[in-house]
Formats: C-alpha cells, structure tokens, sequence
C-alpha cells in the first residue's frame, strides 16, 4: 500500500504490519501472472538472438580447429614434397661437418627453391641436436636439446606437423614472426645417415581458412535458424491469444461460482425458511397447545414433558434461523447493509465472540457496492469464526474522501499472509476468488497478518 494512500485515511490507526493486495485491477494471482504477449516476443527474441551468438562462437571455434588440422594437413605434404625434391637431392655427406661449401650449396637451393611466402625457416638437425643449416645463418652450428618426439621421428621416419612452440629456445628467432606451424621430417646423406629436415610455415593460413569455412557454415546455419524464429512467431502468437482467452474465461467461471453461490445460498434460505422453519413452528404451537389441554384434564407430568418438546422445538427453531441468517441474510435487501452486516455480527457473537460495529449511516455506495461489501464482510467473518480463535472483533464502515473503506480486524492467531496468498491451502480459494470479484468492479482487498499478532482485512471501493 503506497504512503499516499494511507496520507488519505488521516482518521485510521496504520497498522504495523505491510498490507498486501489480495487481488487488484492489475494484480491477479501471485502464482498465475498475467500473460503480456510483448513480454513473452520481447524474450523470444532476446532467447533467439543469445542462441544466434552462442552458435556463431562455437562456428568460430569449429571452423578455427578444422581450418588448424587442414593447414597442419597441408603443410606436412608441403615439407614432405620439399624434402623428397628439394632437401635430399641438396644434402652432401660433409655437411654433418660443416663444410662451407655444403652449408652455401644448401642455401643456394633452399634461398631459390624453399622460401618464400609460405615457408619463412627451414633448420636441418644432426642427430646430436645440432643445427647443420639455416637460412638464418646465425643458428648453424647452435646445439640445442632435441625433444622425444624429434628423436622419435629420426627414429621411426615419419612426418609431424603441429603448432610451433615460440617458447624453446631453439625458436627465439622466430617469435617475431608470430604464431607458426612447424612440420619436420627425416632426410638422408648420401651413406645413409639421418638428418631432421624442419621447416615453419605462417599462421595467417589458418585464419584465411577459417573465415572461409566460417562464412560457409554460418550462411546456411545462422539462415536456418532465423528462418525457425520466424516461422515460431505466429504459432507463438497463437498460443498466446488462446492462452489469454483460456484466463478470461477462467476468470469469468470464478466470477459466475461467486454468483452461483449467492444464488444458491438464496434458494436454500428460501426452502428453508418457507418449509422446514415454518413446520417446526407449526408443531411447537400444537405441541404448546397438547400441554395445556393435558395441564387441564388433570396430566401435570405430561404437560412438563410436552412443554419440553415444545422447548426444544423452539430451539431447534432459532437455530435454524442463525444458520439461515448465516447463509444468506434476507436483511441485505430489507433493513439494508447496516442491519445486514448486524444480523452477520450477531451469527459470530452466538459462538461467544465479542463483535464490534461501527457503521456510518451513508456509505455512498450503489447497490452492487453493498452486495460486494456484505460479501467480503461474511467472507472474512466466516473464516474469523472458522480459523481465528479470536475473543474480539471489529468490523468498521466509513467514507473516505474518494473511498467507501471497510477494516475487518480480530486479535486472532494470524498467519503468514504472503505465504497464504501465494500457496494457499486446498480448498481455501475463498478469498481469492473474492479478491477478483473485488478488483473486477474497481476496487481493493488488502490484507494484514502475522503469526500470533492477529489479522486485518481491508476492502476499498470508488464511491459513485
């Protein structure tokens, strides 16, 4: 409840504890919130376009490794080509020597035959870890410690191609050329000893591939599922209107058991008050009458004994009253709300409950303004009577300046309202249902309660 309603109600006590809305004209069931259809697109769209994002990084990471393994694929038929056409027919045996004329023999082929765009190093290894030749002449004679998988491969002649690893020492002059693929084989001298023949082709291959491969994905992928969104829309569309209908009309049986249940009430008062009470009265008159004749002739002990059949007739007689009363009170259309809201008061002070009214002469209310407050009031009084364990009770009707405000209060047991409202009990939807009655002519019921610290109930009409 908003501080510029309370500044409204200056004459009323504010209760200590927050009020919540049963039920208002924009608040329906805490469990069942309202379908907005914008809402609903909004979050479509939204939900589309995060799968849109979280396919596009895994495209981009799909196609990174894919277009990886075929440059590494191609690269390692590029040094296996390089080696059998280039590298092995320009091997000297005196280059495990080092002879000049062998290193400036290599170099010729490789300067003229090897470098170039796609290979940018070519390193040729002893089997001690020794560098025999590089077009960077500054490495050639360097030993560094070969690696078990080098070793392997002079071993059991194969090919290996993979990422190279910048951070070895034997690669510090390639960092500055950034990321590279390095692929080594096994060639021969001339008698037959082994050498690493080892070359590193660019990176730049692999992002060119990429992007090709990601272009070619992402056209037909990211298309097919636009195409999905699309093609949901309507059908969620459609959902949603039979949705919404299927609330209304939820709404509208909730509204019409209400109705029923008035009428129903009504019908059972009539039949009772019409056949049963008027028996009873019938046969308590005779019996009244039985114990006169029977005190005349003479019969003192069946008198008494037909005087207390008449007795308890008439009780039975008032009680059924006070049930009809509590059913549905013919005083709503005669005597009016006052003498109503009286005669239901009057039920609850029969259970030995102190009831307090205060009850202004004009309510400023039409008609269906006070059937909607006797409802209310006979709703929060039944459960008063049935859950409450309340002494005293205090039902207040008056005129605030744009409101008819009804404040039902009792020292009760309370309850957990928040919990109750959005779980409430089976069979328990009483109020519920009264909230949106309520909130369907323009109106409020709030409610305020806690365990041990009683309950409060407020009902809030437009006056006319």
């Amino acid at each position: 409840m908003s501080a510029g309603v309370i500044a409204t109600m200056a004459d009323e006590q504010i209760s200590p504890l927050p009020w919540l809305p049963v039920a208002t004209a924009s608040l329906r069931h805490a469990d069942e919130p309202s379908v907005h259809p914008r809402r609903v697109f909004t979050q479509v769209i939204a939900g589309a376009l995060a799968v849109l994002l979280l396919v596009a990084i895994a495209g981009v990471a799909a196609s990174r490794r894919l277009a990886e393994a075929q440059a590494v694929n191609d690269a390692a038929k590029t040094a296996n080509l390089l080696a059998d056409a280039v590298g092995q027919p320009a091997v000297r045996e005196s280059l495990l020597s080092g002879d000049p004329a062998a290193v400036a023999a290599m170099d010729a082929v490789v300067r003229q035959r090897v470098l170039g765009p796609s290979i940018v190093r070519v390193k040729i290894w002893d089997t001690t870890g020794r560098i025999l030749y590089s077009d960077e002449p500054s490495l050639i004679g360097e030993h560094y410690t070969m690696g078990a998988e080098e070793r392997d491969v002079l071993a059991h002649p194969k090919t290996v191609a993979e990422v190279s690893d910048l951070t070895k020492p034997e690669n510090r002059l390639e960092r500055n050329q950034g990321q590279l693929l390095e692929v080594y084989r096994p060639i021969w001298t001339p008698s037959g000893k082994p050498m690493l023949f080892e070359i590193y082709a660019p990176y730049q291959e692999v992002s060119s591939r990429t992007g090709q491969l990601w272009r070619g994905f992402a056209g037909v992928t990211l298309t097919s599922l636009l195409l999905l969104v699309v093609l949901l829309l309507p059908i969620l569309w459609r959902l949603l209107n039979r949705l919404k209908r299927s609330q209304a009309q939820r709404e509208a049986l909730l509204q019409r058991a209400v109705e029923a249940s008035t009428e129903e009430r009504r019908r059972i008062a009539g039949a009772l008050h019409d056949g049963v009470v008027q028996d009873l009265a019938g046969a308590s008159f005779a019996v009244a009458g039985g114990a006169e004749r029977a005190q005349s002739v003479g019969q003192p002990g069946l008198a008494d004994e037909l005087r207390l059949a008449a007795g308890t007739v008439r009780n039975s007689i008032g009680g059924l009253r006070s049930l009809l009363l509590d059913i549905y009170p013919p005083s709503l259309a005669t005597a009016g709300l006052q003498g109503a809201l009286t005669d239901l008061a009057g039920t609850l002070r029969s259970r030995g409950t102190s009831v307090t009214l205060e009850i202004v002469p004009r309510t400023g209310l039409d008609a269906a303004g006070e059937r909607l407050v006797f409802r209310v009031a006979r709703e929060c009084l039944a459960n008063i009577a049935t859950h409450a364990a309340a002494t005293d009770v205090h039902v207040s009707l008056k005129q605030m300046e744009r409101h008819t405000v009804m404040e039902i209060s009792d020292d009760g047991v309370g309850f957990d309202a928040a919990e109750m409202l959005a779980h409430p009990a089976d069979g328990h939807f009483g109020l519920r249902v009264m909230g949106d009655v309520v909130a369907d002519a323009g109106g409020e019921l709030l409610l305020s309660s806690a365990p041990g610290a009683g309950t409060r109930w407020q009902l809030r009409i437009p006056r006319s």
